[in-house]
């Protein structure tokens, strides 16, 4: 997953894509393991709208957004949450959550 700044995950709601974004702290172990379910799932699905960012670096914006803990999964479409994930329970688990939103590349 790529790590984004506060900056480059605001434009990208602002713009009303769809994007999914992962929220965590480096000195979780609920997050590391999240995270490593969620690359796995990204090597299934390359084309997932998501962005990686550190809880730290948008603190505000967490709290406006009702962040409960991390990890969290955040899904937004038309710049407003959709779903909140905080239970990522499996790999199998979280492709068929997010399949959905797995763009594809126009040629």
């Amino acid at each position: 997953m790529h790590q984004w700044s506060k900056n480059e995950v605001l434009q990208r709601i602002e713009s009303k894509e769809t994007t999914i974004i992962f929220i965590y702290t480096t000195m979780c172990g609920t997050c590391q393991v999240a995270s490593k379910m969620l690359d796995i799932v990204k090597e299934i699905l390359p084309n997932l709208p998501e962005c990686k960012i550190n809880i730290n670096e948008i603190v505000e914006e967490a709290q406006k957004w009702k962040v409960e803990s991390v990890p969290c999964l955040l899904i937004f479409e038309n710049g407003e949450i959709k779903q909140k994930v905080y239970a990522f329970q499996s790999v199998p688990y979280l492709h068929d959550l997010l399949k959905k939103y797995n763009l594809y590349i126009k040629r």
